[in-house]
């Protein structure tokens, strides 16, 4: 084996444990059920459309190899930013239910 295919495969195997164990301590710090239940749903997806992208940047030509950066360097950062806010959403909701249920 070259050197370069031990840290090709190294790396692949870091970055697919650095993934799962940020999957995990993202889902582990929600609050509620609710937020729990969205962000499985939000890193399912995530995983799914990474993968998805990774097998298409080995499998298409090389003009349209390129060309696949350009949705996804733009759908990524959206995607992130309404996680981010939908999620900050049902923490807020879920609260505002404590906070309700706790003067009952």
């Amino acid at each position: 084996m070259s050197p370069a295919l031990i840290g090709g495969l190294a790396g692949g195997a870091i970055g697919i444990i650095g993934g799962l164990a940020g999957t995990v301590v993202g889902i582990r710090n929600t609050s509620g059920s609710r937020e729990r239940a969205f962000t499985i749903e939000a890193s399912v997806v995530c995983w799914i459309v990474g993968i998805t992208f990774l097998v298409l940047l080995l499998l298409l030509p090389t003009p349209w190899r390129f060309a696949l950066w350009i949705p996804y360097g733009v759908l990524m950062p959206l995607g992130i930013v309404t996680w981010n806010r939908t999620q900050q959403r049902i923490r807020q909701e879920e609260w505002q239910n404590q906070q309700v249920h706790r003067i009952r």
